[in-house]
């Protein structure tokens, strides 16, 4: 999730700031970023996508519970988690998706027939459900088609890697230098400055990733994906800010420490992993990364 610092209209002194810093994002990252290297480095593409699907389901319930009349439809629910499982399974099976669409839509419209329940939410409760299957498992489902490509784990490497620079930059140098707002209807929290300091280790990232792993991607890739990564994941944030504000809440919820919930923390990532993998494939190239 990127957070771009405290920002005001009217410049501030940056000692005011500094009570923004969360010692418990670094402990949190120092916990998951070994587990998140083994999966991505070790783990064959089908345990990779079952990693992917782990993570997803905690954000798609976190999703499900900003509505509040999906709290007591379970079937619903279920259902959600069937249809966003399998799209995150469809690239390992392709021609899937028109049956996942097909299957998903026909339960949900027959739920309320089956069960005999109240028709007062069916509507609601339906398109929600369908909302969180595509907005979840659509985004996600590129990064096992990422994983799936000649050098995928590199490639997943350099996307996760240039993705949280961004956020990580954004944050710090929204904290300490935030003045101007950049979405205050949304994100009031969000500033330019913020964004200027994401762009830049972003791109700083996409450069040392390049001389890491992934030689094969030019320097004129690697500055592009910067700002299309830092743009895409920051569009990803406000459209998550966006919805939980509508509803009225702050987080998704507080499974990660200092980060808010599952859905908070891949909210950028929902946006840049289509972003990177359409770049990859259709501009760049394999000779980029193959």
């Amino acid at each position: 999730m990127l957070e771009y610092g405290a920002a005001n209209p009217e410049p501030i002194p940056v000692t005011t700031s500094t009570s923004r810093f969360d010692p418990r994002r670094v402990y949190t990252a120092l916990i998951l970023a070994p587990l998140v290297y083994v999966a991505i480095r070790y783990f064959p593409p089908l345990a990779f996508s079952a990693f992917v699907l782990a993570l997803g389901s905690v954000a798609l319930l976190e999703f499900y519970r900003l509505a509040p009349s999906l709290h007591h439809d379970r079937w619903f629910v279920a259902v959600g988690l069937l249809g966003f499982g399998a799209l995150i399974v469809e690239p390992l099976r392709p021609g899937l998706l028109i049956h996942v669409v097909l299957g998903t839509v026909v339960v949900l419209l027959s739920l309320p027939i089956a069960l005999r329940a109240a028709l007062d939410d069916a509507l609601k409760n339906a398109a929600v459900v369908l909302l969180g299957v595509f907005y979840l498992g659509s985004t996600l489902g590129f990064t096992v088609q990422t994983r799936l490509l000649p050098g995928g784990e590199w490639l997943i490497f350099f996307l996760l890697l240039v993705t949280w620079a961004a956020d990580t930059g954004a944050y710090y140098a929204g904290t300490l230098f935030g003045r101007h707002r950049l979405a205050p209807r949304i994100s009031p929290k969000k500033s330019v400055e913020g964004l200027m300091g994401g762009l830049l280790i972003a791109v700083v990232v996409a450069f040392l990733s390049r001389w890491w792993f992934l030689p094969g991607l030019s320097a004129t890739h690697c500055a592009v994906l910067g700002i299309l990564l830092t743009m895409a994941g920051l569009w990803g944030d406000l459209a998550e800010s966006a919805l939980k504000r509508s509803v009225g809440a702050k987080d998704s919820g507080g499974v990660l420490p200092g980060h808010g919930g599952m859905l908070d923390r891949l909210d950028s990532l929902l946006f840049t992993a289509p972003a990177f993998y359409y770049y990859v494939t259709l501009v760049a190239g394999p000779e980029a990364y193959s």
